[in-house]
């Protein structure tokens, strides 16, 4: 068996793995990149929706890229709405799914993705279920409540809410 991560070989014509410096409207590299942005600014359930559009119809090895993208955005939905469990266990198996790539593919930094939800999901177990709130407040998920207690933030590490970075190849 192969254990091997996909590369990104540019001579794919298929998915995001090939994404071209320009997006056109009506294109799967188009959507990607909305997909993307709606991640990055924080558009989680919009973001599923967009990327969920293409897992639905993408064949490996870029449907597996596209379910670990879609899952880490559902589970920083979960934590907005304090859903911990559903946060950590979606974290975890989009870890899983991503972890099986390159550190570049379809003109991202994986590795810095992984790395980020990695610290995330570390953050998140640490605070526990009691203290969701706090976590999803140091990731701008939630408004800063003045019932949270200052001693209960500095023990627990700093959430730091992931972002999808383009490598500067794909960009202009």
């Amino acid at each position: 068996m192969d254990n091997a991560r996909p590369s990104d070989p540019m001579s794919q014509e298929n998915g995001p793995n090939n994404a071209p410096k320009k997006f056109a409207a009506a294109d799967p590299y188009y959507e990607f990149g909305q997909g993307v942005k709606q991640f990055n600014e924080g558009e989680f359930y919009a973001c599923h929706d967009t990327i969920e559009a293409l897992w639905m119809v993408a064949d490996e090895p870029d449907r597996t890229f596209y379910q670990g993208i879609l899952q880490v955005a559902v589970a920083l939905y979960h934590l907005s709405n304090l859903n911990w469990r559903g946060a950590a266990i979606l974290l975890g198996e989009g870890l899983k799914r991503l972890n099986k790539y390159d550190s570049h593919y379809g003109g991202i930094d994986v590795d810095g993705l992984i790395a980020q939800v990695a610290d995330l999901l570390h953050c998140l177990q640490v605070a526990g279920p009691e203290r969701v709130e706090i976590t999803a407040t140091q990731l701008g998920l939630r408004m800063d409540l003045d019932g949270l207690m200052d001693v209960e933030r500095d023990l627990l590490p700093i959430a730091v809410r992931p972002r999808i970075q383009y490598l500067d190849q794909y960009l202009d």
